[in-house]
């Protein structure tokens, strides 16, 4: 059965490199949802972003053609930021807009690039394609993964060490070396899974895809700014009490607008990574069906409904089930309809288990 092949290496790898969309876009998602509000536009603003991406890349640098690509994303998240906040209306309302203009958008860009067959743009950039096709080496990939796990154990340990001496709650050691035992063994497990042979035949393919990489460097900066920065401290403020926040001289309307310019960006960042995948991108993308996993990534891993409360890392560990879910299910031959049959009840357990465990529930 197709099911034994689960565990092969390279369909692991082809699971991680499956997930990086749903991983992104959670955390595009992770950024409006700190706030309470909500992001409908992701899917189709990824779309344009990569559009534009690989149209400027046959005439340009393929980095002028991301920048550009992630600046257009960006542009279309301050636009819908602004409204929302200038004008008081609801985000759900302004973002269902946005998804409904940025997929008449694509339907109209996309056959006048004039690269590509129909409703579709190619990929004309090799280094665009590395992005998920390409690899490190063996040896590269041990060095990388030993560095990065000390220098986040490290930093787990000196950040304790000074919540302690200012006299603030620390984890004990044990729990805090716990944390890095498991990050040590996730990336050996990582490593060992990337440099076993998966390729067909006399073709040898080996090295953890440049895509992990790209993902984790993501989700360590995003980390930094939401839980080590001023501008971090206020968005978990105002979704946990926007008037407090407000009383406490923040400035509510620039902190929202940001945070939807970098749900944004970051989902310029997956519709670029898709486009990699795919070695193109079309008007058959499905944006409402990306915008859905992005918030049931986010909501699987752990980010609250509400706001206030949710970490960048809640999408990676949600978008790694539903990619898991997606690849498990296809490979044992079920439909998509099964597929989002057991996401959704995976969703409505994780919300479930979410409001149960704040006191939300009420009996009816």
């Amino acid at each position: 059965m197709r099911s034994s092949l689960f565990l092969s290496a390279g369909n692991l790898v082809n699971l991680m490199i499956q997930a990086v969309p749903f991983i992104l876009l959670g955390m595009a998602e992770v950024w409006v949802l700190l706030l309470g509000e909500i992001d409908l536009s992701i899917g189709y603003n990824a779309a344009v972003g990569a559009t534009v991406a690989l149209w400027a890349a046959y005439t340009l640098p393929w980095w002028i053609a991301i920048i550009l690509g992630l600046a257009t994303c960006a542009f279309f998240g301050t636009l819908f930021g602004t409204i929302i906040t200038r004008l008081g209306l609801p985000s759900f309302v302004v973002t269902l807009a946005g998804y409904l203009g940025l997929q008449g958008v694509l339907i109209v860009l996309l056959p006048h690039t004039g690269h590509g067959a129909g409703g579709s743009i190619s990929n004309p950039s090799n280094i665009i394609d590395d992005l998920t096709a390409g690899n490190l080496s063996p040896a590269a990939g041990w060095v990388v993964m030993v560095v990065l796990v000390a220098l986040a154990g490290l930093f787990m340990i000196t950040r304790d060490r000074r919540r302690r001496a200012s006299g603030l709650v620390a984890p004990p050691l044990g729990v805090t070396l716990l944390k890095i035992a498991v990050m040590a063994i996730a990336g050996i497990l990582v490593v060992i899974v990337g440099n076993t042979n998966r390729g067909a035949g006399f073709a040898t393919l080996r090295g953890v895809p440049w895509a992990v990489l790209i993902v984790l460097g993501v989700l360590v900066l995003y980390t930094v700014v939401t839980g080590r920065t001023r501008f971090g401290r206020y968005i978990y403020a105002i979704g946990g009490n926007a008037e407090a926040a407000r009383r406490a001289g923040v400035n509510l309307s620039r902190i929202r607008t940001l945070c939807f310019t970098l749900s944004g960006m970051t989902a310029g960042i997956a519709g670029i990574m898709l486009a990699s995948n795919l070695n193109s991108i079309g008007t058959d993308v499905n944006g409402g069906e990306y915008v859905l996993f992005a918030v049931a990534s986010a909501v699987i891993g752990g980010t609250n409904l509400f706001g206030g409360r949710g970490k960048m890392i809640n999408a990676l560990l949600g978008g790694l089930v539903i990619a898991v879910i997606y690849n498990g299910l296809f490979l044992i031959g079920l439909t998509a309809g099964a597929t989002y049959i057991v996401t959704a009840l995976v969703l409505l357990v994780a919300v479930t288990i979410d409001t149960l465990a704040r006191g939300r529930g009420t009996v009816r």
